[in-house]
């Protein structure tokens, strides 16, 4: 009887240690290398709907730095996070002209705004603005990112808060998991 008991109770030790260290990988997963975020509002429709679940990835920009067009989450002011699209990199200038994104004098195509833009009821889709206008920066200074909102005329986005640290970055969001009828990767 006795080798039953010590059984049981090794078997049951064993079952302990396995919960706990499966809930301590959990932990150091979700705190360190990604965590799911629910998309709160409209800023970033068409791309993203509100109340889409997705996985923000943590460790990319620990060994790397945000590019142009990732579409990130960073801590942004009275402690919430937001989901937005990285625009500006240190070092650029940009405006917009015409509904035209100008980089470096450049100008960009956004192909993630095509359809919006050909849906939007009020024009131009993305107002008339320079960096400095809207940041007191003429050029995005090193360590920031300039972001916005995908549905430009209904973001709160760097045009409003500033430019974001590379440090208030929490990672880049690139994978719907919710709902399972839109499970994708965006871009």
């Amino acid at each position: 009887m006795e080798d039953e008991s010590e059984m049981a109770k090794s078997e049951s030790w064993e079952w302990v240690k396995a919960v706990a260290v499966a809930l301590i990988l959990a932990i150091v997963i979700r705190y360190f290398f990604f965590a799911p975020i629910v998309v709160d509002g409209q800023s970033m429709m068409p791309t993203l709907e509100h109340n889409d679940r997705m996985i923000v990835n943590k460790i990319g920009y620990t060994i790397g730095e945000p590019e142009r067009f990732d579409i990130i989450v960073f801590h942004a002011p009275q402690n919430k996070d937001y989901i937005k699209r990285v625009i500006g990199l240190p070092g650029d200038t940009l405006y917009y002209k015409n509904d035209v994104l100008y980089i470096n004098d450049t100008p960009m195509e956004e192909p993630y705004l095509d359809n919006f833009k050909r849906e939007a009821t009020r024009y131009p889709y993305t107002g008339d603005f320079h960096l400095n206008e809207v940041t007191d920066f003429d050029r995005v200074p090193e360590g920031h990112v300039f972001v916005l909102g995908d549905n430009r005329q209904h973001s709160k986005d760097s045009r409003h808060i500033g430019v974001i640290p590379y440090e208030e970055v929490v990672g880049k969001a690139n994978l719907v998991f919710w709902p399972f009828s839109e499970v994708r990767i965006v871009e």
